[in-house]
Parts: structure tokens; sequence; C-alpha cells
């Protein structure tokens, strides 16, 4: 049976089939709603439900509480009406012309570019043009009929390949596929671009970018984005990692902050091995953040990586008044994360 879904305040209604959760009606209909993990993990899709009542599927506490569930709270990608709802939920303006496809692409190039990170780099057909936002993902369609998300590492004006940086997870299938079987030349078909993470350009706030491990993709396409628009606020990385040797591109980083004088690259190391000669910050990357602000009122966070940091972050950086609304996430989970084979 049918079910209707009103979405405030811009008053669209959208008829959902039986077994919809809300955010896919939503896309579905074209309606822009923030979102990023798709599996009730991150958060990025929680709104209030105005009238009516939701169901919800397997979700993280951390993401939605029971006290916000009843405050009336819902994680959009994983709750289910009972019957017609009224939802509250702001569009995100800068995706609503943004068309999400299924392509094909072709494997160009696959290189390992550390001991366990493969940068792959992917064609799409001569007559097709991926229109993204720095900082989305896609989903690859495995040949097993599964999908796996990867965020999109180059920026929209370096579009004739899409870029993805993988890193290798020993033990999960994709990532043992891309790195010991994989070939260029391959053909597989993927379907994007997806998520909310992503530059609000409308804002003149300093920013602050948080990555952990391949978290550093999105961040590398936000802000190789932003020095090719000009933008000149002020942009700090944060970059987190065990040891110096995951930190696979930190030469790259390193060129931004020299090139551009409001740039600022802080690579932080929680287990700096004896032979890194580590000299720089050590230490949880959230908490490198703590020790440098007392207010964070004025700033806006990208942040972008392991669940926990994400979580830490979120929790810390607004007890330190960043507001709600100027944090900006999307946390990396693994096939294993989501209880998946």
């Amino acid at each position: 049976m049918s079910k209707q879904l009103t979405i405030q305040p811009s008053g669209q209604q959208i008829v959902m089939d039986e077994h919809e959760f809300i955010l896919d009606a939503a896309v579905r209909s074209g309606f822009s709603m923030p979102y990023g993990c798709k599996n009730g993990a991150c958060g990025a899709c929680k709104g209030q439900v105005l009238s009516g009542e939701v169901e919800h599927g397997p979700h993280a506490e951390s993401a939605l509480s029971r006290t916000e569930m009843e405050r009336g709270m819902a994680l959009f990608c994983c709750a289910k009406p009972l019957g017609d709802v009224v939802i509250e939920c702001r569009e995100i303006a800068a995706t609503k012309d943004i068309q999400i496809k299924t392509l094909p692409c072709r494997v160009e190039k696959i290189d390992k570019v550390s001991h366990d990170v493969a940068v792959l780099s992917l064609k799409l057909p001569a007559t097709e043009r991926l229109q993204f936002l720095a900082g989305q993902y896609i989903d690859i369609h495995t040949k097993d009929g599964k999908k796996r998300s990867f965020s999109i590492a180059n920026a929209p004006h370096d579009g004739e390949h899409i870029q993805l940086h993988i890193r290798h997870v020993p033990g999960g299938a994709f990532s043992e596929y891309i790195w010991n079987q994989m070939k260029e030349r391959e053909i597989f078909r993927f379907t994007g671009p997806l998520g909310s993470f992503f530059l609000r350009e409308d804002s003149d706030k300093p920013i602050i970018f948080l990555a952990t491990g391949t978290g550093f993709a999105p961040v590398k396409g936000i802000i190789e984005h932003a020095i090719a628009k000009g933008i000149q606020r002020e942009m700090i990385l944060y970059w987190g990692a065990r040891n110096l040797a995951e930190l696979y591109m930190p030469q790259l980083a390193a060129q931004w902050q020299a090139e551009n004088p409001n740039i600022t690259f802080i690579p932080v190391l929680s287990e700096p091995l004896p032979e890194d000669n580590w000299q720089g910050r050590t230490g949880f990357v959230h908490e490198a953040v703590l020790d440098d602000f007392a207010n964070l009122s004025g700033w806006q966070v990208y942040a972008c990586g392991a669940p926990v940091m994400v979580e830490a972050a979120y929790k810390t950086f607004v007890a330190r008044k960043l507001p709600e609304d100027e944090f900006f996430s999307d946390a990396f989970f693994t096939a294993k994360d989501l209880g998946k084979k």
C-alpha cells in the first residue's frame, strides 16, 4: 500500500512505495536531501518527523540516540513510514540540478601510490560527462551484484577521469580484487554522483578539514576545487594516520600549503614508528584541533574518515561552540563495518 510523504518547509509531496525508505523516495523524486553513508551510521540525514510514525531499520546509536527518537527525530536513510508522514528537511540547493546516473566506465590506470592505497583512474564513454560536486561519491556495481561506495578524489574541473583512492583491506573482497586481480581496460558500471559532502560556497567562514586515511580523497577534491576557483577562505587540513607510510600523498598537501598562503597542512600521527623520525604532531587527529582551538564558533568543519573519528570530532567540536549545522561529515565504512561479505 502506498503512503504519502510531505516534506516541509518546501511542501513537496511524494507517493512512497510500501517498502521504501524516506531517503530513497526523496532522491528518486529529485528532492536533494542531505545524506552520507546511507546505512544508518553517520547521521547526516537526521531530521524531524512532524506528524505520522516511522519504523527504523538497523542503525548506529551514535547516529540516532533513543532520546532523539523520543523527540521525534528520524534517520531518513533507514526510516520507513507506517502511514502518511510529514517531515522537516532542508533541501540542498547545490545538488538540485545534478542528475544521478548509472554509467559504464573503463579502468584507465591502477597506480599503487603506497603499500596499501591504490589510485584508480576511470574513463567515461566519449559521449558522457559526469556532473558532480567536489567531495561527492559514487557506488560501484560489483560483479556479485553488490555496491561499494568510494569518494571522488578529483575536482570537477579536472573531470576527464574519475579518480578513486582505495585502501587495501585484507580479506575485503572488493579491495582484494582491485589490489590483486583488476586489470587496466576492465569495464564496470557505477551510479553517481551521491552524497552531500561538498564545499558550501555560500559561506565565507574559515574551514577546518579533518581526514583519516583515505578520507583524504574527497578533501583533496574539495581543496583542489577551491584553489581552481580562487577561493581565499582560510583552510587548515589536519590529516591523521598511524604512521608516516599511511600519509600516502603528503607531498601534494605540502605543495598546496607552499603555493597558497590561505592553506595550512598539519599531519598528525597516532603511532609513529622509530624509523619515521617523526618530529611533528602526535595523538588523535581531532584532539590536535582541540589543542589549537578553544572556540570553534566562527568555523566550518569538514570531516571524513573513520566513523569513530567523525563521531568524536562532532561531539567535542560542538562542545567548543561549533554550530551543529556547520559540521559536514562523510564516515568511511568498510564492508565489514556494515556486516557485508
